[in-house]
C-alpha cells in the first residue's frame, strides 16, 4: 500500500462519519445560496501568483507549525497579495478541518481552495457549503471517469478545480478532461519524494491557456524563481509561509518575482 493509499483510507473513514452526521440534501440547501469567486483572473495576473497555504503538518515532515488562529494567518496572506488561499481540511496527516476553512472564509475575501483528497462527489458539495471557491482533484486518486464527473460537478457548482498531476500521463489525462487550472506536484504522493525538476520537465506539456501551478518543495524565493523561470503562472506554498515570521512580507516577495 502506497502513502497515497493510506491517506485515502483515512479520508474515507472520516468521510463516512461526516456523511452520517450531515446529509447531502443539507449540504445542497446550503450551497444553493453560495456564489464562488473565480480565482483565474488573479492567477493569470502579471508576475508570479501565490496560492498561500494554511498548513499545520504534512505526512513527510510531521508537525510544521502551531496555527491556533488560521483566520489571522489567512489575513496576513491576503495582505501580502495572495491570489488564493489553500486550507488543508484533511485531519489525520495534515491536522486540518472544515472548521478551519469556515473560519478563514469569514476573515478574507480572496478565493479559497479546499485542500483535501476528494474521492466522492459529496466532498465537492461539502467544500462549497463551507465556503470554498476551489476544489483539488488529484489525478492519481481518481479514475478517468471520476475526474470527468467531478470536473463537471465542480463546473455546475461554480467551483474552479485545481487538477493535480505528477507524471506526463497524468498531465495528459488532466488536459483531456478539460482542466483549466493544472498543478504539477513536485512531490510523488506514493513515495513522498520531492524533486523540483518534475515541474521543469513537464510544464511544457501544459499547452493552450491552462494555468500552470507549481506545487510542493518550494522552500525559498530561489525555488519559486526557478519555478517561474520554468513556466509557472503560480506557486502553491505552505511550509515556507507557516514557518516564516512575516508571512505577509514573504507572499509579497514571492509576488514580486517577474
Amino acid at each position: 500500500m502506497t502513502v497515497l493509499d493510506e491517506i485515502i483510507a483515512g479520508v474515507v473513514a472520516d468521510l463516512e462519519a461526516r456523511q452520517a452526521a450531515r446529509s447531502l440534501e443539507s449540504l445542497q440547501e446550503t450551497v444553493a445560496g453560495w456564489r464562488p469567486r473565480d480565482p483565474k483572473p488573479a492567477l493569470r495576473a502579471s508576475g508570479l501568483s501565490v496560492i498561500a497555504e494554511v498548513k499545520r503538518a504534512s505526512p513527510s515532515k510531521g508537525h510544521l507549525a502551531t496555527i491556533d488562529d488560521p483566520a489571522s494567518l489567512a489575513q496576513a496572506y491576503q495582505d501580502g497579495g495572495a491570489a488564493a488561499i489553500s486550507v488543508l481540511t484533511e485531519a489525520r496527516r495534515f491536522r486540518g478541518s472544515l472548521a478551519d476553512l469556515s473560519a478563514v472564509r469569514a476573515a478574507v475575501s480572496v478565493p479559497l481552495l479546499r485542500k483535501d483528497f476528494v474521492v466522492t462527489e459529496y466532498q465537492l458539495w461539502e467544500g462549497a457549503a463551507a465556503g470554498a471557491d476551489l476544489a483539488l482533484l488529484i489525478v492519481a486518486a481518481l479514475t478517468p471517469s471520476q475526474l470527468a464527473d467531478y470536473l463537471a460537478l465542480g463546473h455546475r457548482l461554480g467551483l474552479t478545480c485545481l487538477v493535480e498531476a505528477h507524471t506526463p500521463d497524468e498531465v495528459r489525462q488532466a488536459r483531456d478532461a478539460g482542466a483549466e487550472l493544472l498543478g504539477i506536484n513536485n512531490r510523488n504522493l506514493k513515495t513522498l519524494d520531492v524533486d523540483l525538476a518534475n515541474f521543469e520537465q513537464m510544464a511544457s506539456l501544459i499547452d493552450g491557456d491552462a494555468i500552470r501551478v507549481a506545487e510542493s518543495g518550494i522552500l525559498s524565493l530561489d525555488d519559486a524563481r526557478r519555478m517561474r523561470e520554468a513556466g509557472a503562472d503560480a506557486v502553491l506554498v505552505g511550509e515556507l509561509l507557516v514557518r516564516d515570521g512575516d508571512p505577509a512580507a514573504t507572499v509579497a516577495a514571492l509576488r514580486s518575482l517577474a
